[in-house]
C-alpha cells in the first residue's frame, strides 16, 4: 500500500536531483556554463553585463521582499525568485549567503552559489574584459 507513494517520492527526488539542481557552474571563454547531471545551458559572455559577490543582507536591499517559484528544501532553491525591486530572477542555490549576482543584458537577473563565489567572479570578470 505505500509503495506508489514511496516510489512517487524517490521519483521525484530523482527529478530535482538530475534535472534542477546545477553541480557546476563553469567560466569559459564564450560565457558561463550552467551543468546539470541531464541537461546543460550556457549564458553567452555577450549576455552578461555584470558579476559580483553579495551577502544575504546586499541581497535582501537588492530584491526587497521576494517569493520563490520552484523547488526548494532539501538541497536548495532552484528556478525563479519573484521579487518586489527586480521582478523575476533564476535562481540556482544551494546556500544561503555569499551568492553571485549576475545582471544579464536584456535577459532575466541570474543568482547561483557556485564553490567558491570570489573565484568565480573574478574569473568571469577576466572573461568579460578581455578581448573577444
Amino acid at each position: 500500500m505505500l509503495a506508489w507513494p514511496a516510489a512517487f517520492l524517490i521519483g521525484l527526488y530523482a527529478l530535482v536531483w538530475l534535472w534542477f539542481r546545477p553541480i557546476r557552474f563553469v567560466v569559459h571563454r564564450g560565457g558561463i556554463r550552467v551543468v546539470w547531471p541531464l541537461r546543460h545551458c550556457e549564458i553567452p559572455r555577450e549576455d552578461i553585463a555584470s558579476a559580483r559577490v553579495v551577502d544575504r543582507r546586499e541581497l535582501q536591499s537588492e530584491i526587497g521582499f521576494a517569493l520563490r517559484i520552484g523547488v526548494g528544501g532539501l538541497w536548495g532553491g532552484f528556478g525563479w525568485l519573484w521579487t518586489t525591486r527586480r521582478g523575476l530572477v533564476r535562481m540556482y542555490i544551494t546556500r544561503t549567503d555569499r551568492f553571485v549576482w549576475i545582471e544579464r543584458v536584456g535577459g532575466r537577473l541570474w543568482l547561483i552559489t557556485p564553490e567558491n563565489p570570489d573565484e568565480f567572479v573574478r574569473a568571469l570578470l577576466s572573461v568579460l574584459n578581455s578581448a573577444p
